[in-house]
């Protein structure tokens, strides 16, 4: 039986191990989170039905708005990652005397936990002693107080996010640019196509696919920001760099309402399932037109 029908079953005996892990972690703590966001639960007790009221609750909290709105900046301000990224990639692709070096050094971001990250440049941008001070100091002025400021603090947050960012879509772009067809940029160079031109009608399109992958991740990371957020400011002050992320973790965690918590993330989880669908259409539509 096994030589008979082991030209499927292999792969299957490969995949389901992933799919049970996938629909367990994945699908089943999906569909408990939006279960309980219909109840009042302190995450020990016993849950109390309470149907629609986090929901209404959750509409009429301006803190919400808030990090919806820090949300959209995070999105916003990291659609500068994937261009840069190309940017990069390209500058680091071409052969040069000590371009190597120069990439090792772009590489560093990728290395780097997340948290090291924030550590970083909560030193960066210490008003006192840190190297946004001295910046300012060679001006004669005093550095400003960023991460205690709540209008600056989502976008300095931000700026020290992209730098990771920046280095994986370069990653991304630079693996793209290693597999660029020599036959197409042969034909292009015999067609007369140099420089700017080169670039727009012979590369970027062999570059379609990657860039739609580092548009998706960086789309992902931005709605998913959380672990910049813990470490640099807890999501202060006063709650003004809050994201739906942090604010789900806060409510759940530090104000046992993991009902509320959990409405929190079924919003969350429903922009990023409208995001998903585009993404997915996308994807099959460019799948049929390279066939």
């Amino acid at each position: 039986m096994w030589k008979k029908h082991r030209n499927w079953l292999t792969p299957v005996l490969f995949i389901v191990p992933g799919c049970i892990l996938f629909g367990t972690i994945i699908i089943a703590s999906s569909v408990e989170s939006i279960w309980i966001s219909f109840f009042d639960w302190d995450g020990v007790g016993q849950k109390s039905w309470v149907g629609l009221a986090n929901y209404s609750e959750l509409f009429a909290d301006q803190q919400f708005y808030v990090s919806l709105k820090n949300n959209i900046i995070w999105l916003v301000m990291f659609m500068a990652a994937p261009p840069l990224g190309l940017a990069l990639a390209l500058l680091v692709n071409q052969q040069i005397a000590g371009m190597r070096i120069l990439k090792s050094l772009f590489f560093i971001p990728l290395v780097l936990a997340t948290v090291t990250v924030g550590v970083v440049f909560g030193w960066v941008y210490d008003p006192n002693y840190g190297l946004l001070a001295l910046i300012f100091s060679l001006f004669g002025a005093t550095a400003p107080a960023l991460l205690a400021d709540e209008h600056f603090v989502t976008f300095a947050v931000v700026i020290a996010a992209l730098w990771p960012q920046i280095a994986f879509c370069m990653v991304l772009f630079l693996a793209g640019l290693n597999n660029l067809s020599s036959g197409i940029i042969g034909a292009g160079r015999v067609d007369g196509a140099r420089g700017w031109n080169m670039l727009w009608h012979v590369v970027l399109p062999q570059l379609r696919q990657v860039g739609f992958i580092a548009l998706a991740v960086t789309v992902v990371g931005a709605l998913r920001s959380f672990d910049m957020i813990a470490v640099m400011t807890s999501g202060g002050p006063f709650g003004s760099s809050e994201v739906l992320a942090y604010q789900m973790y806060e409510q759940s965690i530090f104000s046992y309402r993991f009902g509320y918590g959990a409405a929190i993330a079924t919003v969350l989880f429903a922009i990023m399932i409208v995001f998903i669908t585009w993404y997915l259409r996308v994807m099959v539509r460019m799948e049929r037109e390279t066939r």
